[in-house]
């Protein structure tokens, strides 16, 4: 029986077994998150006091912030903004402490470039989703034939994947999850490297007349693959 927490990654892949040009399952469990975390930070969750707490401390990435910028929530911004520069302004002091206070404000300052609210929670939970991917592998007949018909995994999450997956499973559920999710990869590149191939081919003057086939977007595709595809959000 299917429950609430295995209905979006259920969701997930279906949408990619239907439409392979929607890649990478997790890409698209890591939009879905994206987008509701954004929609969320903006709303009525921005005042509650614990939010805002988390929010002065973390700040957030420069994606996140263009990606806040576009939705065009311009109080809810300039509300973020008004609380969070005070807690910048804390570290720019330097903490009120003995020995060097310099170095401890930089120290300091430094913390915010590693740390972005919106990126913690969707990793958060997107952990937790590949968890239940893994759960699904080994108890769900079904999810097998979905996740089979998968495209491809991009590289970090297939990396996660089967990293969360040599921990928790036993060996033989790991080798079936492994073989499984590397013939999809294995497949995919030798696909994607032909296409690359073939791109950079066209632009030698001997192969002018020959159609492009599947490369025109293969670098793109390429990129995708290599590095996941997350943050695309207008």
């Amino acid at each position: 029986m299917e429950q609430i927490y295995t209905i979006p990654v259920n969701e997930a892949f279906d949408l990619v077994g239907e439409k392979p040009e929607c890649g990478c399952p997790f890409c698209v469990l890591y939009k879905r998150l994206q987008s509701d975390e954004l929609d969320i930070i903006l709303g009525a969750s921005m005042m509650e006091p614990d939010i805002r707490i988390m929010t002065n401390k973390q700040g957030f990435c420069l994606s996140h912030y263009n990606m806040m910028l576009g939705k065009r929530r311009m109080l809810g911004m300039g509300l973020m903004m008004e609380s969070h520069l005070a807690e910048v302004k804390k570290r720019l002091d330097g903490p009120v402490v003995l020995g060097n206070k310099r170095a401890a404000a930089l120290t300091s300052l430094a913390e915010l470039d590693d740390d972005c609210y919106v990126c913690g929670r969707i990793n958060k939970n997107l952990s937790a989703m590949i968890s239940t991917a893994v759960y699904l592998f080994e108890s769900d007949e079904q999810f097998v034939k979905k996740f089979k018909s998968a495209p491809y995994f991009c590289l970090p999450h297939y990396r996660a994947m089967l990293d969360y997956a040599s921990k928790k499973m036993n060996k033989k559920s790991y080798a079936a999850i492994y073989d499984t999710a590397y013939a999809i990869e294995e497949k995919y590149i030798d696909s994607l490297s032909g296409d690359v191939s073939w791109f950079c081919k066209k632009f030698d003057y001997r192969y002018d007349e020959e159609p492009w086939y599947n490369s025109k977007d293969s670098v793109a595709r390429a990129i995708k693959f290599l590095s996941g595809d997350p943050k695309d959000e207008n």
